[in-house]
């Protein structure tokens, strides 16, 4: 028996291209699932790609934190899925979500911004799926190359020193804990897919 390809499509909006590469990761970890294929979109894209998101088992969203909140361009798609999804009847209600962010700061309230995209996944009527790592750098044994080494839980948070370019950060352990964050709604994504087929097939048989 054949297992039906998992899809999972990654929506992004990057400034400076640090939350750009902490994206590529998170597509690294969900493609590194057998039978899945990650998809990278950026927002500046995704009018080429509202009839794709009807079609995937799972998104993950991602934005850099300014100022307290996902970036305006990232906003700006927030608002955009209101006309071309939620008025069309929730076109992805019980898909698999998840989130993730990158900010400058160590904290930098990133923690708002996982909020924000936790709260818009649910008005959507998705599965939050959160990030499933225990604290990574919260004692004197631990160290910065300890997966989420930032401590949260709702989602993947990067941090990358605002004067270094994106060649250099985010660091490896925060490349890491986004491919975690990939592998693991792959993974669930490919459960509820399978689940969904079996009740399915018992429908059927009854």
């Amino acid at each position: 028996m054949t297992t039906a390809q998992t899809r999972v499509a990654i929506v992004y909006h990057s400034g400076y291209g640090h939350t750009a590469k902490q994206a590529q990761a998170v597509a690294r970890g969900a493609g590194n699932v057998a039978g899945t294929e990650s998809l990278l979109i950026p927002v500046e894209d995704i009018d080429q790609h509202w009839d794709t998101l009807e079609q995937v088992d799972a998104i993950i969203f991602g934005a850099p934190t300014y100022m307290g909140s996902a970036s305006a361009q990232f906003k700006g798609f927030m608002d955009a899925t209101s006309r071309n999804v939620f008025a069309k009847g929730g076109k992805w209600a019980n898909k698999v979500a998840a989130g993730f962010t990158n900010a400058a700061s160590r904290s930098g309230d990133k923690l708002a911004t996982l909020q924000q995209i936790a709260i818009f996944a649910a008005q959507h009527g998705m599965h939050w799926v959160n990030l499933g790592l225990p604290p990574g750098h919260n004692n004197s044994k631990s160290t910065e190359d300890s997966l989420n080494r930032h401590g949260f839980f709702l989602g993947a948070a990067a941090q990358s020193n605002a004067d270094e370019s994106a060649d250099v950060v985010p660091p490896l352990a925060d490349l890491r804990t986004a491919e975690h964050l990939g592998a693991r709604v792959a993974e669930v994504a490919q459960q509820l897919v399978a689940g969904r087929r079996a009740l399915a097939e018992l429908k059927e048989a009854a």
